[in-house]
This record gives structure tokens, sequence and C-alpha cells, in this order.
């Protein structure tokens, strides 16, 4: 008896949760867990229902049911496996901390997902990524070939299936049509700093300044840059007595940590583009039970 998710987004009205959980019912299913969400600004509603379906009743038979009510609702509904992982590529520079860090969490089965590759403009961690027996892709970028290398990234990530895109330091500017035609598909990670302090040695400046906080943000990539709808972030606390590297160090965790928690969230259908901003559900109960950390 798998799980199903059942994502639902569209204009608010009344009778939206009651059609949906109507449906289910009528489906033979049982809701194990709903979260929703009105947002009276925007006027749009936000679903997100696990379900088990115990009648024989398939992913596709469900999904029939509900684009039966789809004129009533006028909610844009999608059933997905619960069981099924996001084929993920993973996309990196010469900065590895949240690339094995994922590798890691992917190796342990902490992450709801499956890697099918690796792309980095440096040859520095082939090594690391094809000991992991994944295949990495070399696609080096210089101003002159920077269409060129985007187009074999594109076609590494739609020949490997992949769902999701993650730069894990990725420390390239993507082309505004390749941000366009994966919009949704990217999750970028980098500092908090920005945009008080910029250039290569931002934790130096942190430093200089006396911070007191050290953060990360994870967000959907979009043409304008490191701006895209967040989807996680996080701090720590830093003191004077701490040096400029200490900052770096924890700084390394935090931005692994954030990037890990935002894949997770993408992974189980708990994020959703509202406008410039999202929408992002509490972890369903039982959803980190898959993590073995023996």
């Amino acid at each position: 008896m798998t799980q199903l998710i059942i994502t639902g987004a569209g204009p608010t009205r009344r009778g939206l949760i009651s059609a949906v959980s109507g449906c289910m019912t009528e489906q033979g299913c049982n809701i194990l867990d709903c979260a929703q969400f009105n947002d009276e600004e925007t006027g749009r509603f936000f679903l997100r229902m696990v379900v088990r379906c115990e009648t024989g009743t398939t992913l596709r038979d469900l999904q029939a049911a509900l684009d039966r009510i789809v004129p009533d609702t006028g909610l844009s509904l999608e059933v997905h496996d619960g069981a099924a992982k996001t084929r993920l590529v993973i996309m990196v520079s010469k900065f590895g901390h949240c690339l094995n860090d994922l590798l890691y969490r992917w190796r342990i089965g902490a992450l709801p997902v499956e890697i099918v590759g690796v792309i980095s403009n440096h040859p520095d961690y082939e090594a690391t990524v094809t000991g992991h027996g994944l295949p990495f892709h070399h696609i080096p970028v210089t101003p002159e070939t920077k269409t060129a290398a985007e187009a074999r990234q594109l076609a590494v990530v739609e020949e490997a299936g992949a769902d999701l895109v993650v730069l894990a330091r990725y420390m390239q500017v993507l082309s505004d049509g390749l941000c366009a035609h994966m919009a949704g598909r990217i999750i970028n990670i980098h500092h908090s700093f920005l945009p008080s302090f910029k250039g290569a040695v931002p934790y130096k400046q942190a430093h200089a300044r006396g911070v007191k906080l050290i953060g990360a943000t994870a967000h959907y990539v979009t043409a304008d840059l490191d701006e895209g709808p967040i989807v996680e972030q996080d701090t720590v606390r830093v003191t004077h007595a701490q040096s400029a590297e200490d900052f770096v160090a924890l700084g390394r965790d935090v931005e692994a940590q954030v990037l890990s928690r935002a894949i997770h969230a993408h992974a189980d259908r708990r994020t959703f583009l509202n406008r410039g901003k999202t929408v992002i559900f509490p972890a369903s109960p039982g959803a980190f039970a898959s993590e073995r950390m023996g």
C-alpha cells in the first residue's frame, strides 16, 4: 500500500479541502497527513496531502479522479509516488564541503534523492565523485565558451533524467536562458553576507567588521543573481574571540546543513512557488525515517 503525495495550488475559494478529501474518500484512500495554506495577499491556496490507497487504486486512477474535480476547484492537482526518489545532478567548482556532505547523506540514505551525476568546471573532485560510483562531467567555462558549455550541461541533465539541479558552491553565473528553462528546478546555496560583503573573501570582511551572526541561504535560481525565492535559511552565532578561519569553518557547516534541508524539502514535495517567494510545508511525520546514521 504505497503512500502517495497530492500537491495542489490555485486561486483560493471555499470548499477546496472538502473537495479534495471527498475525492480521496471516494477512491478508498486514507489521509495520513494534510497541510494547507491560504495566502490572503496573493489570493493563492496551497495544499499537500499524504494518502494511502487501500482498495487497489493506482496513481493513474487517483490522478484521473483529481482531474475530474479541477473545474470545480480551480486547483492544479498532481499525484506523486511517495517512494520515488528525486533524480539529482550536482554542480560544483572548487569548494567541496557541500558536495561531500551531499554525497555522504546520499550514501547513508538520509536524503530522498538519487544522485545521477556531478558537473564541474574544474577537475578537482573527479576522484571523489567516481569513487562513489557516479559519473563526473568536467565542463570548463570561459566567457568565450559559456554558451556551448551550458548546452553540454543541459544535455547531461536531460540525458540523466534529472528532476533537480543543485549548485553546491558552483561559482559560475548561469545565463538567463538556462535559468528560465530550468525554472523551479535549480537550487543554489550561498553565505548570508550578501550584499554587504562581496568578493572572494567575504568571511574575512565579515570578521574585520565584527559580525555576530553567520548564515546561509538556499534559494531557487532565477535570472536575478542570488535573489530567487528562498527555500531554507539558518544562522550560527560567532564572537570576537573567533578567527576569520573559524568563521569560514562555521560558514561551511551551516551552508551544508541549509542546502541539505532545502533539497529534502523539494524532494519531499513540500515546496511551492508563490510569486517571488515560497510556501514551505513542514516535514510529514516519518519523513526522516529513512535516515540510517549508523
